[in-house]
């Protein structure tokens, strides 16, 4: 069934042509505007056809009709916990050692596996978008675009906060601004170096205990392994993140969370933030 969406023209756009409105005000990506054109009765203004090169007027009703969306990922019966979700969006909050995409050695095992179960389960069919990308062993939020409308303004607009535990004392809030590169002969792990992709990383300390600071992270950038590299770079690896230099004695995997996404959302334009809850075993760590 498609999903079908209204825009109403507001005074500032009377007068302008429709792919002007929808690309400007309604935020519609320049690859589903073309499809929009592709399909009957995609486009309609005041419940008619309409074509991109038409005019709008003041309190016109303008219509899309989104593409069928189609599910290339095997259903597999994943229990997933959901934190937010509507028609357009769903946050997930992902378990630790649970890989994102299929990848080789995690084919049917994966967050997509269970979210294209669970959409079955609901009569729905949509392509797996998440717009934040966890490692396998990093728990917490992942958001979601369930249509091709919703993908790029989530993408424009979500912010993540980050908590984990460093290594050692970190006595006062500051930031890393290093460019991360492949280490020499590895394809995964990274390190902080000249002739890589330019990182920040803003860092807060919450609390301290047993030589090891509860923290939390704000990104200007998204680079992979950002948080491990870059607080490993400046001697605080995160426990139990052996890759750079943690400690495996009092956790199994990079004690890493995203505790809270937050974007617009693309319909209400409400301003939103869902939250995943810390684990347990982090503040125990510190305790």
């Amino acid at each position: 069934m498609s999903i079908k969406i209204k825009f109403i023209v507001p005074q500032e756009y009377d007068g302008r042509l429709v792919k002007e409105y929808l690309r400007g005000k309604c935020m519609v990506s320049a690859t589903l505007l073309t499809q929009l054109k592709r399909i009957e009765n995609g486009i309609t203004n005041n419940g008619n056809h309409t074509r991109v090169i038409d005019k709008v007027q003041v309190n016109d009703i303008i219509e899309i009709s989104l593409p069928e969306d189609r599910n290339d990922i095997e259903p597999v019966d994943i229990p997933i916990n959901v934190l937010f979700e509507d028609e357009h969006v769903i946050v997930i909050d992902k378990e630790p050692y649970r890989a994102v995409h299929p990848v080789h050695g995690h084919i049917d095992d994966t967050l997509a596996n269970a979210c294209a179960y669970y959409a079955g389960q609901k009569g729905e069919t949509w392509t797996f978008r998440a717009v934040n990308r966890l490692d396998r062993d990093t728990s917490g939020a992942v958001l979601i675009a369930k249509n091709m409308y919703s993908a790029p303004i989530l993408s424009s607009t979500a912010k993540k906060k980050y908590i984990a535990v460093c290594e050692g004392r970190i006595e006062y809030a500051g930031t890393v601004n290093l460019p991360i590169r492949f280490k020499q002969g590895h394809t995964i792990q990274r390190e902080a170096g000249e002739g890589g992709v330019s990182a920040v990383t803003h860092y807060f300390p919450i609390k301290y205990g047993n030589g090891h600071t509860l923290t939390e992270f704000e990104l200007e950038t998204g680079r992979t392994h950002q948080i491990r590299v870059h607080m490993s770079s400046i001697g605080h690896p995160l426990a139990g993140d052996d890759m750079y230099g943690g400690s495996l004695d009092r956790i199994s995997r990079q004690a890493l969370h995203c505790v809270s996404v937050s974007f617009i959302h693309p319909i209400t334009l409400e301003y939103m933030t869902v939250e995943s809850p810390l684990p347990r075993e982090f503040t125990e760590i510190v305790s």
